[in-house]
């Protein structure tokens, strides 16, 4: 089949999922501009702040509309947040103390917070008498209810932890309903601590947010998809008001809080990128869905199956050799805007245990939300890619992408 060909017969396939797609953003636009109109945005709030930034309104009124998007008291969104990573370390050790046990109910969290929780003499969790205890996801790649059930009547934690994306795992990322669900579960058996999501790479995938199902804190990145393409740096941390006054005396210090922090360059970019997301957001889940679609039709494994509505922004796709997955992530390069010529090589990249080749040819370095794979050479073969700012970015590189792996005449 000509690759034309196998492109719009996907495109025709996958017509009702980017739909549904169309619909879920629409309804995050309009929760998200209603959130605008109510904190009263004004082109005031856009300005710089400098020093302490007493009384900075740009930054307060920030807070205010992730915390009422996100179904949230409170929030923090702040530039001194440098990753996902970054802003998943700064709230656990806001809301942690030594002594305290958490229980993450979705399998071993992602690579680079393996270090934050168990690391041995750099200032983790653990070296801080911090507990962390795993439960493995059953054989359908979903939370084990009954071994939830089990730890929290023989041990008491002090919080639940819940990773919503798969990470290097071979699952599909959480659904908020299975979100949901596992949240009841948890509070079915009397816990009252808190309950802690991961939201990296789901944030307006669906129409609710963890908060809306019973999650007291979420967590997630400005350069993934909340900052629509535009936020140059940056996270965000809602959830309840005790929580977020915690998280803050860590931010900063317990004596200042959420009073101090300033941003010399202004908080527009922060603003606009949270309006476009619900819209970016749904062109890199159609975009991901095309270049796995015609993967999957090439007969190369994905997950989740390009069949479904993907219920976060990564997908995962499992090659059957170590050149066929450095193709790939090659071929993202070589279709990204910036960088396009640069030759992708595998390196020892700082988190992770083993060699990793990553495409991130974007105009924010390291955004995600923008079209970039990477990939851990070791079995099986598994290329983790997300993003794309338009779908006809994606498509364009579908084509490229798609000319490297189909097979020749």
């Amino acid at each position: 089949m000509e690759l034309e060909q196998l492109i719009l017969s996907q495109e025709q396939a996958l017509a009702p999922l980017f739909c549904e797609i169309d619909k879920i953003a629409l309804y995050n636009q309009e929760k998200v501009l209603s959130a605008f109109r109510e904190e009263r945005v004004a082109l005031y709030h856009f300005a710089p702040s400098s020093g302490y930034g007493y009384g900075d309104e740009g930054r307060d009124t920030l807070g205010h509309v992730y915390a009422c998007v996100f179904g949230a008291e409170r929030a923090i969104v702040s530039p001194a947040l440098l990753s996902g990573t970054h802003a998943l370390t700064v709230a656990l050790f806001g809301l942690l103390r030594p002594g305290n046990s958490v229980l993450c109910v979705t399998g071993t969290p992602y690579d680079t917070l393996r270090g934050v929780i168990w690391g041995e003499g750099n200032g983790s969790l653990h070296d801080f008498g911090v507990t962390f205890d795993v439960i493995a996801l059953n054989r359908e790649g979903k939370p084990d209810e009954g071994e939830i059930t089990r730890l929290l009547q023989e041990k008491q934690y002090d919080m639940v932890y819940i990773q919503r994306s798969r990470g290097y795992e071979l699952r599909d990322a959480f659904t908020i309903e299975e979100i949901g669900a596992c949240v009841a579960c948890v509070r079915a058996e009397g816990f009252a601590g808190c309950i802690f999501v991961d939201n990296c790479y789901g944030e307006f995938a669906e129409r609710q947010e963890p908060c809306d199902v019973g999650a007291d804190i979420v967590v997630g990145s400005l350069i993934k998809n909340p900052g629509g393409g535009l936020a140059p740096t940056g996270g965000y941390i809602a959830g309840g008001a005790k929580y977020i006054a915690a998280v803050e005396n860590r931010l900063t210090a317990p004596s200042v809080g959420g009073e101090v922090g300033s941003y010399a360059f202004g908080y527009q970019y922060f603003f606009e990128g949270l309006f476009l997301a619900p819209h970016v957001v749904a062109q890199a889940l159609k975009g991901g869905l095309l270049i796995g679609g015609c993967l999957e039709a090439l007969g190369f494994e994905n997950f989740p199956s390009a069949k479904r509505l993907p219920p976060d922004l990564t997908r995962a796709v499992r090659f059957d050799t170590e050149e066929q997955l450095t193709s790939f992530i090659q071929s993202v390069q070589e279709c990204s805007p910036v960088d396009s010529f640069v030759r992708l090589e595998a390196w020892d990249m700082p988190g992770y245990d083993c060699k990793v080749i990553m495409a991130a040819g974007s105009f924010v370095q390291g955004a995600s939300i923008e079209l970039s794979a990477d990939a851990p050479i070791r079995r099986p073969y598994t290329a983790y890619f997300q993003g794309g700012l338009t779908y006809e970015h994606c498509r364009i590189a579908c084509r490229h992408i798609l000319s490297k792996l189909m097979p020749r005449e």
